[in-house]
């Protein structure tokens, strides 16, 4: 069990949402809004005996905050930790993020985006203190799960979170950004077949290359483009 102001670090990481597929979530970019608000906290105070089942472990959980302020709110629950002297009860706090490429004006940028807006995990040893302290940090809504009983993460989803994590740390190449997929209408917007219309018949993700279905002469003919050379059809 942690108990350090270091263990606190910002990570990256990915996983399911409490058993319900987030595989593909809306992604924004990382920016930060004052405006942003989440739904009222329910007034509730769990059951001793609810809370009573998880004292004492350290377990993995999420928690759904303001969207646009993961940041934010994870430095304000860090900060509250080390003030009230809870270390011991907190390890990891985490706003899941990737870096991507893109293609902005013709050049390639890398960028950090949030996995699951609206989210942040935490690991922790949950109990009526470290109940109250997290649900009392403003911009956090609750922990995910049933009213007034956080819920762990599933191990598969942990493992698959850490693994991400890693890879990132490890300055594995980030990934591309590519906004369509298998069936997607595009058109061509550069080299030989520009202004052309066609259907995405395959995404080469590696290599960042994409294979569209185009009519020439009648006939539907499979052409590699790269994949900044192609937009979808609004």
């Amino acid at each position: 069990m942690a108990n350090s102001e270091d263990n606190l670090e910002d990570d990256t990481v990915s996983s399911e949402v409490n058993g319900t597929n987030v595989e593909n979530p809306p992604i924004v970019d990382e920016e930060i809004s004052d405006g942003d608000t989440v739904s009222p906290k329910p007034v509730f105070e769990p059951e001793e005996s609810q809370l009573a089942e998880l004292d004492g472990k350290m377990d993995w959980y999420i928690l759904k905050v303001q969207v646009n302020r993961e940041d934010l709110i994870k430095e304000s629950l860090k900060r509250k930790v080390q003030i009230r002297g809870m270390e011991k009860y907190f390890d990891r706090i985490l706003v899941p993020t990737e870096m991507v490429t893109e293609m902005r004006n013709g050049k390639k940028k890398i960028t950090r985006r949030k996995l699951y807006p609206g989210y942040i995990m935490i690991r922790m040893v949950v109990n009526d203190e470290t109940w109250f302290l997290v649900r009392e940090t403003p911009g956090i809504g609750d922990f995910t799960g049933a009213i007034g009983r956080p819920t762990p993460m599933l191990e598969h989803e942990v493992e698959k979170m850490l693994a991400t994590e890693k890879a990132d740390i490890t300055g594995d190449a980030p990934k591309l950004k590519i906004p369509y997929e298998i069936g997607s209408k595009v058109k061509i917007k550069d080299g030989t077949f520009i202004n052309f219309e066609g259907e995405v018949d395959g995404i080469d993700v590696t290599n960042g290359r994409v294979t569209v279905m185009l009519s020439i002469f009648g006939r539907s003919t499979p052409v590699e483009l790269e994949y900044w050379q192609v937009e979808l059809l609004q």
